[in-house]
C-alpha cells in the first residue's frame, strides 16, 4: 500500500510517499532511519529540542547499515535497546522542489526507513544528546502528541500490525 502527500519543509515543498514494501532502497539513498518503540502497549515518543515530540531516529552514519543506525538512534534519543522490525519507508521526492539543491546533503530521491522496536531494555535517561525527555503514549493518543506529518502515522499503523521482516 502507498500513499503520498506534499508537505513543507524548509522552504520548500517535498512529495513523500508511504510504502509498506519489504524490499529496502538501495543504501546510498536511506537518508534516515526511525521507528515506534513498543513497552507494555505503549509506544516512545521523544522530545527532540527544536522539534517537538517524535518518533526515535535519525541519520545513518558512514559504515552503518540502517539496522545499525536504528539501534544506536533509539538508544541515544530514547535509552533503550530491543528487537526490531522493517516496517516501511518513505520516499522523499525534491523533483518539484524549486528550492532543491544538488549540491546539498541530500539526494533528489531519498529513503526514510521505518522500524518496529519490541522494548526489552530500558536504561535510565540521560540528556546527553538532542532528546530533551521521552514518554510513553497510547498508540491512539499518538497523533495528538507528535509533531511531524500524516505519514508518520503511517508508519505507527504498520508497526502496531508488527511489522514485515524477521526479527533483527
Amino acid at each position: 500500500m502507498s500513499r503520498t502527500v506534499k508537505v513543507q519543509w524548509g522552504s520548500g515543498r517535498v512529495e513523500l510517499t508511504w510504502s509498506d514494501a519489504a524490499q529496502l532502497p538501495p543504501l546510498e539513498k536511506i537518508t534516515s532511519v526511525h521507528g515506534c518503540c513498543f513497552h507494555q502497549g505503549k509506544v516512545l515518543l521523544v522530545n527532540i529540542k527544536g522539534r517537538g515530540f517524535n518518533f526515535p531516529g535519525g541519520h545513518v552514519e558512514g559504515g552503518e547499515t540502517p539496522e545499525q543506525a536504528f539501534h544506536r538512534e533509539v538508544l541515544e534519543e530514547g535509552w533503550v535497546k530491543g528487537r526490531v522490525r522493517h516496517v516501511g519507508m518513505i520516499k522523499v521526492s525534491h523533483r518539484n522542489n524549486p528550492q532543491f539543491d544538488p549540491k546539498g546533503k541530500y539526494p533528489l530521491i531519498g529513503y526514510q526507513v521505518f522500524y518496529r522496536m519490541d522494548i526489552e531494555e530500558m536504561l535510565p535517561f540521560q540528556r546527553n544528546n538532542e532528546s530533551s525527555c521521552r514518554i510513553w503514549a497510547e498508540p491512539s493518543e499518538v497523533p495528538y502528541v507528535i509533531n511531524d506529518h500524516e505519514l508518520a502515522l503511517e508508519a505507527l499503523n504498520e508497526a502496531v500490525k508488527g511489522g514485515l521482516n524477521t526479527v533483527i
